[in-house]
């Protein structure tokens, strides 16, 4: 956009000579300083996407037969998608997902992996900790692909639930992706629109937007509602039904 372009430029410049005022000790501080570049007023948002439950089951179709016949590579990007959409959790989360964060029926998130080209990649705690239950599709999914992965040298509790030794790479989770969507017919959507999805088929089930926070693990509410209030169109109608039945 050439006028955010040149307002930037403004911004910057004058920055810069202001900067050079307290140099000069014309004045003591930059007050803008604290308000940093220029920036656009209206952001332009990609538009969120998400799978119903039926598109999700025929998108992860292929992946389960894949699973079942193939590598035990193909078991882990198959749960990965699993976890996606029956936890909401962000790729990062999913990546670092360990075996040892798995009890009693519940998933437990305190960690996210950030990928590097060259070297380790980087793993850092989540401020967002929180458990998550997890539904008996994921569970059964979840049994089988343990079952497999106990018979491989190295395996411990501490190993990676999707990528065993090493998360799986973000552009083998893109390729999966287009192909598991091509294979089934249905469109595709960006990995973290399965996050989307997840937070969509509870609203539309009439889930409250307080779990809906808690399970994707956003530090407030108003983070869910700005996200996600649209998915609530009806509730002015159930509270005014809920309303008239008072007489």
């Amino acid at each position: 956009n050439p006028v955010h372009l040149l307002l930037k430029m403004i911004a910057q410049l004058l920055l810069s000579q202001i900067n050079y005022a307290v140099k000069m000790e014309y004045i003591s501080i930059n007050p803008l300083g604290k308000i940093g570049n220029f920036k656009r007023t209206v952001e332009v948002k990609k538009e969120m996407q998400f799978y119903t439950s039926e598109e999700f089951l025929k998108f992860i179709k292929p992946a389960k037969e894949l699973a079942e016949t193939g590598t035990i590579q193909d078991s882990g990007f198959y749960i990965f998608f699993m976890i996606s959409y029956y936890t909401g959790t962000r790729k990062g989360e999913t990546n670092a997902l360990r075996w040892c964060d798995i009890k009693d029926d519940e998933m437990c998130i305190t960690r996210s992996v950030a990928q590097k080209l060259k070297g380790v990649d980087r793993v850092t705690a989540r401020s967002s900790v929180r458990n998550i239950q997890i539904p008996m599709p994921l569970k059964k999914a979840l049994e089988e692909h343990k079952s497999k992965r106990e018979q491989l040298d190295g395996f411990s509790e501490e190993c990676l639930v999707c990528g065993f030794d090493r998360a799986l790479r973000d552009t083998s989770i893109q390729n999966r992706n287009l192909s598991y969507a091509k294979q089934a017919g249905v469109k595709t959507i960006r990995i973290h629109d399965f996050r989307h999805s997840h937070a969509s088929l509870l609203a539309n089930n009439g889930i409250n937007i307080q779990e809906i926070a808690r399970r994707l693990g956003h530090s407030n509410i108003e983070i869910t509602l700005n996200i996600y209030s649209h998915l609530y169109p009806k509730e002015q109608e159930r509270a005014l039904e809920v309303l008239n039945k008072i007489k």
